[in-house]
């Protein structure tokens, strides 16, 4: 992916199951224009896919847009998954299901279909709480969260363990880190437009021994050329189609793709207070002090509610990284008195190891997925989908390998 730093992609999933969230709320006829005939360069599919925009605010003329794609078999029957990325700012349409795990990814001027696609079978928790209370005809069932920012301080303090458990900075990095200016102070007052000299001095020694190079949402991931140094696509198109191949540059293949005028107008569409469309963008002034508000007791009260939580990391993310996130888990599950139900230990996909996890309780779930990104299904699908999976069904995640030894 970029290395434009988006503060903080939030990957969620909530579970409900009932269509409620846009095209049951529509009229026939309005469900029937948002309906997609066909997107520029799709291959045929089963499923139907409909977009569109949801008034939120008639007044102020404010709405959302929207992406919906049918379960390929049975969809009438399958449970509702509703699906955001944070930044804040950035889009869960290109960020999430062209780059992650959509139906389909761009790639030139056609669309490949995604063999990982979730359709085959920090907004979240303040949703989830407006659910339970506001009480909708929405039978919500539980939440995930991927690389959350659960609580500014531990989070964003954590990143320098991670840079130096992986190698990226050195000792002497590491310990002014702990000792004249950590991350979170960094990221406070980059927030407020300024940096003391001494945050400065540590910025400045951790940025020169990482380099630019090196992707913070997949610190072992190759970067996209392209985006770093502004030059054409440079990366051998066989290469990126290839089997078990990422295409590290799918980010660009989006904006391509969805700056087009004919894909805009297949997806009912337009442009409002942009030239052009990005993956992120700050044309909503967000309240960038809200960051600070810790999300761990909104999980509490979540859990209290009856709705399962699981928590989720990709091990190769640096912005938010593990580290952090299993300490808050760990530590809210205390607080809750929830014993450990199932020890910390792998889980399996196929033959291999999909991750680690553990169980406090009958509700809450922290899991780790190997060798994925801060956006886990763009780097690991196979994985991501068996977490979903599991967390979608209900069931345990596979603790041995398919394979007898």
């Amino acid at each position: 992916m970029t290395q434009q730093e988006r503060w903080v992609v939030a990957n969620a999933m909530i579970s409900a199951v009932f269509f409620a969230l846009s095209m049951a709320t529509l009229t026939e006829s309005t469900r029937q224009a948002d309906k997609i005939t066909t997107l520029p360069g799709q291959p045929a599919v089963r499923f139907n896919q409909y977009s569109g925009y949801i008034t939120v605010d008639k007044m102020q003329g404010r709405a959302l847009f929207y992406y919906f794609v049918e379960a390929e078999t049975e969809p009438g029957s399958k449970p509702l998954v509703l699906w955001l990325n944070g930044g804040p700012g950035c889009s869960s349409v290109g960020a999430g299901a062209f780059c992650e795990h959509g139906p389909f990814k761009p790639s030139g001027d056609v669309l490949l279909q995604n063999n990982y696609s979730w359709n085959k079978g920090h907004y979240v928790p303040q949703l989830a709480q407006l659910i339970v209370k506001s009480k909708p005809p929405i039978n919500l069932k539980g939440i995930a969260i991927g690389n959350p920012l659960l609580d500014f301080n531990t989070d964003f303090n954590s990143r320098a363990e991670y840079f130096w458990s992986h190698g990226l900075i050195s000792d002497a990095t590491l310990d002014i880190f702990n000792t004249v200016c950590n991350y979170s102070q960094i990221r406070r007052q980059l927030q407020r437009g300024f940096l003391t000299p001494e945050c400065f001095r540590v910025n400045s020694h951790a940025s020169l021994e990482i380099g630019k190079f090196v992707d913070a949402y997949d610190v072992t991931l190759d970067v996209c050329l392209s985006s770093i140094q502004s030059q054409s696509h440079v990366l051998e198109r066989a290469a990126a189609a290839g089997v078990g191949e990422i295409d590290v540059c799918v980010e660009d293949e989006t904006i391509r793709y969805l700056n087009r005028k004919d894909v805009q107008k297949a997806f009912h569409g337009r442009l409002v207070g942009v030239r052009t469309w990005s993956t992120c963008s700050d044309v909503v002034r967000y309240e960038m002090d809200n960051l600070e508000v810790p999300t761990t007791p909104i999980l509490g009260q979540l859990l209290k509610s009856g709705l399962k939580v699981l928590v989720y990391s990709g091990d190769q993310d640096s912005v938010i990284p593990l580290i952090g996130t299993r300490k808050l888990v760990n530590g809210l599950a205390k607080e809750m008195g929830l014993n450990t139900t199932v020890p910390y230990s792998s889980w399996f996909q196929g033959r291999q190891v999909g991750g680690w996890t553990q169980v406090y309780g009958d509700a809450l779930s922290f899991a780790t997925i190997r060798g994925a990104s801060h956006e886990a299904p763009f780097s690991q699908p196979e994985r991501s989908l068996e977490l979903f999976r599991a967390f979608l069904g209900g069931t345990p995640l596979p603790a041995h390998s398919t394979v007898a030894y």
